[in-house]
């Protein structure tokens, strides 16, 4: 499973690209207007940043502007993914991306049969939001379960991004599951690598090297 961050700050970005294992970035114009009055300097400084896909999100709600809107998104860079949303026309927009070569990803994701239609227009990503259905009382992890096994059943090539992850555990039951992406907070990525055993392990091996040579030390 590939790891994301979901953000469109730089800083943030650097820190993972550094342990080796970012994979990619998904953004919406929110989290880049956060971060630069300019936005669309701010996509371009991201695709440019990140080693792997990165997905920009339309704003337009009508198809033909839609698909206008993505068209110009996908020239921003050559790693540049178009986020449509879970709407007919969204679908019909990604659809037509599709056919002109452009990777898709179908966000707000909330169902089994809302994964069906975005596999059927062939996108890239489908993006179910695990943390939002949790929110509302709904099995978040048991819905990104039927997905992944509607897709390995039916054998769409359509990659399952699992997003709206909360917390570490929200990661590895992604992984379990069978999910191909998941995509986090830089907040929920850095937890990922802590654990107190190992801080505990680490800060013992530290103090049993510092006695050790001392004792070299004194032994001289």
């Amino acid at each position: 499973m590939k790891l994301f961050l979901d953000t469109a700050n730089l800083e943030e970005i650097r820190e993972a690209k550094k342990w080796g294992v970012l994979a990619g970035c998904t953004t919406n114009p929110s989290l880049l207007a956060r971060e630069h009055a300019d936005y669309e300097l701010q996509m371009k400084e991201v695709c440019n940043e990140v080693p792997g896909p990165v997905s920009l999100e339309t704003t337009e709600t009508e198809e033909d502007a839609m698909f206008s809107q993505g068209m110009k998104l996908a020239s921003v860079a050559d790693n540049a993914v178009v986020k449509v949303p879970m709407t007919p026309d969204g679908l019909a927009a990604g659809k037509r991306l599709v056919a002109e070569g452009i990777p898709v990803n179908v966000t707000l994701v909330f169902s089994p049969a809302q994964a069906l239609l975005a596999a059927e227009i062939g996108a890239t990503y489908c993006s179910p939001f695990l943390g939002r259905l949790d929110d509302v009382a709904m099995d978040g992890l048991g819905i990104l379960s039927e997905i992944c096994e509607i897709y390995s059943v039916q054998g769409y090539d359509t990659l399952v991004l699992a997003a709206s992850l909360r917390h570490p555990v929200h990661v590895v039951e992604a992984a379990k599951m069978g999910a191909d992406v998941a995509t986090m907070p830089f907040d929920v990525f850095t937890k990922l690598v802590k654990h107190p055993l190992t801080d505990a392990g680490l800060a013992k091996f530290l103090d049993d090297w510092k006695k050790l040579q001392q004792e070299l030390k004194e032994g001289a």
